[in-house]
């Protein structure tokens, strides 16, 4: 019997990978989606990006909001609709449905600094 745990392992490694490898294509479309919903609603005030500086400078930067606050709990918000300003710039109005909230917050977990 022991000697086919090296086998098993071996095996279970290589499920392992192809699984992980597999999910990779769907993250990605996630995080392009996320990119895409922080760009349309957000971008023309914010940095939606890993870099770069928000063209309001009262309005932060996205890859810094986990420094304030968790990201979850800008899910509700976001499927309320987030009416906020940035001292005389107010943000446009949005509601965003379970599989856009679940993109961005995707997105902006992966450019947390």
């Amino acid at each position: 019997m022991l000697r086919f745990a090296p086998l098993a392992f071996a095996c279970c490694l290589l499920l392992a990978a192809g699984a992980a490898s597999a999910k990779t294509p769907a993250n990605a479309q996630l995080l392009k989606r996320g990119q895409a919903i922080a760009q349309h609603n957000c971008g023309r005030c914010h940095a939606v990006g890993a870099k770069g500086e928000s063209a309001n400078p009262k309005s932060p930067p996205f890859r810094s909001l986990a420094r304030k606050y968790p990201l979850s709990n800008l899910e509700e918000a976001l499927a309320e609709g987030i009416v906020v300003g940035h001292e005389g710039l107010e943000m446009p109005q949005f509601r965003l449905n379970a599989a856009q909230i679940e993109a961005l917050l995707a997105y902006l977990g992966s450019i947390q600094k």
